[in-house]
């Protein structure tokens, strides 16, 4: 299915805020709001004015920048916090209730009728302030799909701008629990359901957050959240990276507003801000995302980066790089790194050259001046 509409939630700075590390300083959160207004992101979602004082001053503050993404704080379902939230210059609000069952009694008590009640009121206070409004069911996936139904058709009379789905719950054990498919027949039945726009928030609990966010896009979601290297409470949601290598291999067209050269940037400074490494698996921006290293891979690789290379390091201001150090290596590696280094061997020298940076390498890798050491100096 082709996706026609795709824009960022980047929730960093709310969302994000919840990974256990996170300790963001106002300093912080404006180099960090910076670096994604420079990428492009659509939306910023911050913390809630009511989380705390420095919350509030925090929000207030990034408001007050120079930006051309739109603010947004995320709020509980009820005029007072609504109230709050408008007065700080966002240029959005993004309200949730709790909708299943199991999560109900033990989160506020409302009835269907009364969460109808309620966020139609609370909608339409966000937009009588010239706002845009989201309303959002918590739980949704073990929420009953005819509330679900009763309450965002309601909802979406109140004219908010989008209605939220999310795979995420306060309390038990199943959270992030949610698969594709299940992700495609909800949102289906919201599409079918609103005429506003549809966001969705997937946690990672189960490694499927962007897989998920996929599945909705694809079942006419509008809006993915995000956060940068995936942050966020337990497993985090979806990483910004990860969901914009996904998209760049798919659809490339949804993706091409935005800068995915400052990406590994954005990752590392917040990885250093957090006093964590850039994880070894995360899309593009690990160390060795571009890295190639046995030699099967390496000959076929040097031939046509697209036989092992989903989507070309250069989009990303990267490089590939061809590991030849090592016991695995093949002797177009080694051709490979002889040329940049200006030594050219024949056939048999190249056979030769690499059977014993293998015979070496058993022992141990080579680093880089090691190998070009017993490169250049080789004997002819």
């Amino acid at each position: 299915m082709n996706i026609e509409h795709f824009r960022i939630i980047e929730s960093t700075l709310r969302e994000g805020e919840q990974f256990p590390r996170a300790h963001f300083s106002p300093a912080q959160k404006v180099a960090i709001a910076s670096a994604l207004d420079d990428f492009g992101a659509d939306y910023l979602e911050l913390t809630s004015p009511r989380a705390s004082p420095q919350s509030e001053a925090d929000l207030r503050l990034i408001a007050s920048q120079p930006r051309r993404f739109r603010l947004l704080t995320h709020v509980r379902c009820n005029l007072d916090d609504a109230r709050l939230a408008i007065d700080t210059g966002v240029d959005g609000v993004d309200v949730l209730f709790a909708t299943s069952s199991q999560l109900r009694p033990v989160s506020h008590g409302y009835s269907i009728d009364e969460i109808i009640e309620i966020g139609s009121a609370v909608v339409g206070a966000i937009n009588a302030a010239g706002l845009e409004a989201r309303f959002s069911s918590e739980d949704s996936f073990r929420s009953d799909p005819d509330d679900l139904v009763r309450i965002y058709r309601a909802i979406d009379r109140a004219r908010p701008s989008r209605v939220g789905i999310a795979d995420t719950v306060g309390i038990a054990t199943t959270v992030g629990i949610a698969t594709p498919r299940q992700v495609h027949e909800l949102v289906s039945l919201v599409r079918r359901t609103v005429d506003c726009d549809i966001e969705f928030h997937a946690h990672n609990d189960t490694g499927c957050a962007i897989a998920n966010a996929l599945a909705a896009l694809e079942a006419g979601a509008t809006h993915i959240d995000t956060t940068v290297l995936g942050i966020g409470e337990r497993n985090g949601i979806v990483p910004l990276t990860g969901m914009i290598a996904r998209l760049l291999t798919v659809q490339p067209a949804l993706v091409e507003r935005y800068r995915l050269e400052l990406l590994p940037d954005i990752d590392r400074m917040v990885a250093d801000m957090l006093g964590i490494e850039v994880p070894f698996n995360s899309p593009v921006s690990a160390e060795g995302a571009f890295h190639h290293k046995a030699g099967m891979h390496a000959k076929a690789v040097l031939a046509d980066p697209n036989s092992y290379e989903a989507m070309d390091p250069a989009r990303f201001g990267l490089q590939r790089r061809i590991l030849a150090g090592h016991r695995l290596v093949g002797r177009h590696a080694i051709r490979h790194r002889a040329e940049a280094l200006g030594r050219r061997f024949d056939e048999q020298q190249l056979r030769a050259v690499t059977d014993e940076v293998k015979l070496r390498c058993d022992s141990g890798p080579l680093d880089n001046d090691e190998l070009d050491h017993l490169i250049v100096n080789w004997a002819t």
